[in-house]
């Protein structure tokens, strides 16, 4: 008989294992956390805990694998100033939109007036001339029309930046593909499937128009809930660069971070639909642990010498005793090297048991957060 989520978290930190029941998905994805889905994130309230821990109140927190901008929101709520590097050009975007201070009557000004031109906007049904082969691929003559018009808009308002991750958002859900497979689907879903979401039988998109509405008006809600939840006075900055090599721009009072794992996740080809709309910058050869390199031996140390190669960069940024807070599941016991040639040591060590009842992951499955120091 499979142990219970109480009997599993009698092992691990309390304050650090939540239950669907005590952190709903609601609470997890609040304000701009939801701006846009990302895979592999981690949850603002596991940031909440290491922060109280671990970094002096009011202090400098950096996050050099920064995806989606969690540790950055959540030290601008908790009151810390924050900076954050990350690779991949769509999340520099995403992380500095989430975090960015606002003159909120301008967002308004220029959401309302994006989601009055979606709404009189007459597609005629046909590809646009311009048009890629991707987007020709992935959908529907409609929903290309639709978003392609809405990416003209962009440059006529002064809150470029968040249209862009509206666009972004509503690419992701416009494609042709199943309902229950928008992580990293395959191919074009072009007939009707039956939905393992849904429990019906479903039809491919056809249209982006809804989500461009709908996704128009919920950014600007959860970016007028974030400016009246974040601590007033401190700032966010997101670098867009390999933080092997960065300029930090120190001295920092904590680290906390999720580095990717080896083999798992393509952080590029998850939001290929961005790149493909917006022309983002892509620098898929410097992504660590991209898994198109495998998991062989050259694969997993080339991923330990970039991740040590990041925390060594770390280091040199912290002030004396500030503490590194990795959130990793080591699988394959790779972090005593990595630790070891960034010239860390763990001083304190917390286990957690992670909530997976969304999506179709199935399984139990657990993180450590290793808390390391300088030698």
């Amino acid at each position: 008989m499979a142990a219970t989520q109480e009997a599993l978290y009698q092992a691990h930190d309390l304050e650090l294992s939540w239950s669907e029941a005590s952190l709903p998905e609601r609470e997890r994805t609040k304000h701009v956390h939801r701006l846009h889905p990302y895979l592999g994130k981690f949850i603002p309230q596991l940031v909440e805990t290491l922060l109280e821990r671990h970094v002096p109140v009011g202090g400098r927190v950096l996050d050099p694998f920064a995806g989606s901008g969690t540790t950055l929101v959540q030290s601008l709520e908790s009151g810390y100033d924050a900076t954050g590097v990350d690779i991949a050009g769509f999340n520099a975007l995403l992380a500095r939109v989430k975090t960015r201070p606002y003159n909120l009557a301008a967002v308004r000004h220029d959401l309302l007036w994006a989601h009055g031109e979606v709404e009189s906007f007459r597609p005629r049904g046909r590809y646009p001339r311009t048009a890629t082969a991707y987007l020709r691929s992935w959908y529907a003559p409609t929903a290309a029309e639709e978003l392609l018009h809405f990416r003209g808009l962009i440059d006529q308002v002064g809150s470029a930046d968040v249209l862009r991750v509206v666009l972004a958002r509503s690419a992701r859900s416009a494609r042709r593909t199943a309902h229950f497979d928008l992580e990293f689907p395959r191919e074009p879903q072009l007939e009707p499937y039956w939905c393992f979401k849904h429990r019906r039988e479903c039809r491919p998109v056809d249209a982006a128009r809804r989500f461009l509405l709908r996704y128009t008006l919920d950014t600007l809600d959860r970016i007028e809930m974030f400016a009246a939840a974040r601590a007033p006075g401190f700032v966010a900055r997101m670098l867009h660069g390999d933080a092997r090599v960065i300029a930090l721009e120190g001295p920092y009072d904590g680290v906390i971070t999720s580095p990717p794992y080896p083999g798992l996740i393509d952080y590029h080809e998850q939001h290929r639909y961005a790149y493909e709309l917006l022309g983002i910058d892509q620098r898929h050869d410097l992504e660590l642990g991209r898994p198109a390199r495998g998991t062989g031996r050259a694969a997993i140390e080339e991923y330990v010498e970039g991740v040590s190669g990041v925390l060594e960069n770390a280091r040199s940024s912290l002030v004396f005793g500030g503490r590194i807070c990795i959130v990793v599941n080591d699988r394959r016991d790779l972090y005593p090297e990595i630790l070891e040639r960034a010239g860390l040591k763990i001083v304190d060590r917390h286990e957690r048991h992670v909530n997976r009842r969304t999506g179709r992951r199935s399984g139990e499955y657990y993180e450590s957060i290793l808390v390391a120091v300088a030698r």
